[in-house]
């Protein structure tokens, strides 16, 4: 086994075995893996130099984001219309950057934590508290420096086993927490001595069953009666949707959807549902809602709007209650709602997803949108990844909705993702979440992070179902990210400690004056 992991053939398998934790995540869902793969590069690490161990970080992540993030492809050069070269140019530089970052990682544990450095480990400690410490920190480091790309984390992949019960605890990290010490006991059962076989064997055993009993655990409240819902999906084709033929077929689409389905408390509609900014949208809507509050119903839509007072736009949520009320989004896409780079190469990377200028960001606080005796904790598209941003409006939302235009992926593995991460939310939440889709995953997700219905994909039509909107919060809500970070920081302080220790030594016994016989 460690002439395997010592050989170049580790190198060649490190992006294959990286690409095959891909399939950990939705739609396959092939949940050993995500112990299984970070496990290889546990091993791969072992014995490696510091210039390898980078080397196999890269090549390992490059594989994951390389197959986890292919559809990437298709929103910048099937629907953007971005030349290929330019295409390519933006994702490989993407998963450069995600990719160097493991690379560092592996860098710094073999040169400083190594078996070569010198006071390394015990096997035991690396495997069961380094490692798994250094990939959550990675995980969480990567979910938001230079704006962020919190997508496929491991914690994902066991949303549909009984690891599931450590999300309302301490949300999706420390379900990463869980599964990289899984994979650390995985690798220490291959390469490690019998106590340390022992103690992998009692740790991996110990996480499942907490996670089996707290699986069972219920953190929030009933608040009032259940609200019925109506969630539309429009269907419409990226490469239609803002295109001026299609616009009134698109408007009439959406009425005659929602027009039998008045009465049901809330109806919900996806992300820039109409292509026509806000104000034109309202011409449409007025009559809509009008005839929606006679018989009970309120509508909350995804819609742009421009405000002329200061001259910029924003994708946002307006509930038309008594009152609209908008909800704006904080999160934007790189390259699809902003676009940080000089004015003179905008028009090679703009897409096609609003045929305006860049989007502004709305503030970072933003209440909850009053609906029919409801609030809702509204996010828009991807920013539902952001889990510790939504923490402040747990404290009063009742219920969760997300509205998204996955449209831009087409036929791939990426709508599957996202809707695994919006259950995730509802999970750690313990809220329910309504989740409007232009062409799908549109789906009603209970409080226990389950699909409890949802709509076929690329098919126009309603959802309804009835909703229990919750109150309270689950240990996550109060605490979000800190304590599992925190105890990763502590972990890898204290292993590199004697390092740190020794060279302060060193520096003070060099400081000393010489003294002469």
């Amino acid at each position: 086994m460690s002439t395997l992991f010592r050989s170049s053939v580790v190198l060649w398998l490190a992006p294959f075995v990286g690409a095959a934790l891909s399939l950990a995540f939705a739609p396959f869902n092939w949940w050993p893996l995500g112990i299984l793969c970070p496990a290889f590069l546990f091993l791969a690490w072992r014995e490696a130099s510091p210039r390898r161990a980078a080397r196999l970080g890269f090549l390992f992540t490059a594989g994951t984001y390389l197959a986890g993030t292919y559809w990437l492809y298709y929103s910048i050069h099937g629907i953007g219309k971005a030349p290929i070269w330019l295409t390519l140019f933006v994702m490989f530089a993407m998963v450069a950057i995600l990719s160097s970052y493991t690379a560092f990682v592996g860098y710094a544990m073999a040169r400083w934590l190594g078996p070569a450095s010198a006071s390394p480990p015990s096997p035991m400690l690396r495997y069961l508290a380094v490692f798994p410490a250094a990939w959550v920190i990675l995980e969480w480091f990567r979910g938001w420096f230079l704006s962020g790309f919190p997508w496929l984390a491991v914690g994902y992949t066991h949303l549909d086993t009984p690891l599931a019960g450590l999300a309302p605890i301490g949300g999706v990290y420390t379900m990463s927490l869980a599964v990289a010490l899984c994979a650390g006991a995985a690798a220490l059962l291959v390469i490690g001595p019998g106590r340390a076989r022992i103690a992998a064997a009692a740790v991996m055993s110990g996480i499942w069953i907490a996670g089996f009993a707290l699986d069972e655990l219920v953190w929030t409240a009933p608040s009032g009666a259940p609200a019925t819902v109506a969630i539309v999906q429009g269907a419409i084709p990226q490469d239609r949707k803002w295109s001026e033929e299609y616009r009134d077929s698109t408007i009439r689409l959406y009425y005659d959807l929602t027009a039998p389905y008045l009465g049901k408390d809330i109806i919900v509609w996806p992300e820039a549902a109409l292509p026509v900014l806000a104000h034109e949208a309202m011409l449409y809507l007025e009559p809509l809602s009008a005839a929606a509050h006679a018989r009970g119903s309120r509508l909350v839509a995804g819609l742009v709007r421009y405000e002329s007072d200061n001259d910029e736009y924003y994708n946002g949520v307006v509930a038309l209650d008594h009152q609209p009320q908008w909800y704006y989004k904080r999160r934007l896409v790189p390259f699809g709602e902003f676009f940080p780079v000089p004015s003179f190469i905008r028009n090679w990377l703009k897409l096609m997803n609003l045929p305006y200028s860049d989007l502004t960001a709305g503030q970072d606080r933003q209440p909850a949108l009053k609906v029919k005796n409801q609030k809702l904790g509204a996010t828009i598209c991807y920013e539902d990844a952001y889990a510790s941003e939504q923490l402040e409006v747990l404290k009063e939302a009742t219920l969760l909705v997300n509205v998204t235009n996955d449209a831009w992926f087409g036929d791939s593995t990426a709508a599957h993702q996202h809707l695994q991460i919006s259950r995730m939310r509802a999970l750690e939440a313990g809220r329910p979440l309504l989740r409007a889709a232009n062409d799908g995953v549109s789906a009603i997700i209970g409080a226990d992070g389950r699909v409890e219905v949802a709509l076929p994909r690329f098919r126009p039509g309603v959802l309804t179902g009835v909703v229990q909107p919750r109150t309270g919060l689950t240990p996550y809500a109060r605490v979000g990210n800190f304590p599992v970070v925190t105890l990763c920081t502590a972990a890898l302080l204290l292993s590199f400690a004697p390092l740190l220790s020794r060279r302060v030594r060193r520096r003070r016994a060099a400081s000393e004056p010489v003294v002469g016989p």
